[in-house]
């Protein structure tokens, strides 16, 4: 695949660096080209502006830049018809939730992208040292990755990067309701590992004993 990444930060390069070992061709895009370019000769990629980024994408761009900047990148970017990665938390000061009683970030980036364009939340519940892991495997178990979208073709595009970096794609329902959910429950995962030292992984039992019925969770194969 052809991947766009806008942003030149921790998440951008461990998911570029993971997707490049994949075999996939990558851009790094930065308002910062000299930072872009430095990132693109350690990792194998491309480098150039926003816009080139952006372009570059055919198949997919992920957005991972300060969230509170998304909304006016995204009006001035080429977006029509992208397949649109969304990563950021708009979690700020006391692990508070920015997004709290309106639209979600990654509404906020569909909006401004305009109707052609496919947001897809996902990779947003991880620090970004968990995905420089090859792979994120944990006691046996490979890493799930809830998406949350309302395109069938951009979420199986999403969910086949998630595959390459060895992770299990899940639904997480559609945007407008999803994101959200996403959004509140890394809130909440930061608060409990950064604010309070707490294992978040130790709040959810396992599948078999938590009341649900047996179903396909993955979004695609």
């Amino acid at each position: 695949m052809r991947i766009g990444i806008l942003g030149t930060g921790g998440m951008a390069d461990a998911l570029g660096t993971q997707w490049i070992g994949a075999g996939h061709e990558v851009q790094f895009g930065g308002r910062d080209l000299g930072r872009a370019a430095a990132l693109a000769r350690r990792r194998g990629g491309r480098s150039g502006s926003l816009r080139e980024a952006a372009d570059f994408g055919t198949d997919a761009v992920l957005v991972a830049l300060p969230w509170d900047a998304v909304a006016e990148v995204a009006r001035q970017l080429p977006l029509t018809g992208r397949v649109l990665i969304d990563c950021t938390n708009p979690v700020g000061e006391g692990f508070r939730l920015l997004t709290a009683g309106g639209p979600s970030a990654a509404a906020q980036l569909a909006a401004a992208a305009g109707p052609e364009a496919h947001v897809v939340k996902a990779f947003n519940l991880c620090h970004e040292n968990v995905w420089r892991l090859t792979p994120p495997v944990f006691d046996g178990r490979p890493l799930g990755v809830p998406l949350s979208g309302d395109d069938a073709e951009a979420l199986a595009v999403v969910g086949q990067l998630v595959r390459d970096l060895g992770c299990e794609p899940f639904a997480a329902g559609e945007l407008d309701q999803g994101a959200g959910l996403l959004e509140a429950t890394a809130a909440l995962l930061i608060r409990l590992w950064v604010g309070e030292g707490v294992d978040a992984q130790s709040i959810a039992p396992p599948g078999e004993s938590a009341g649900r019925k047996d179903r396909p969770l993955s979004p695609s194969s």
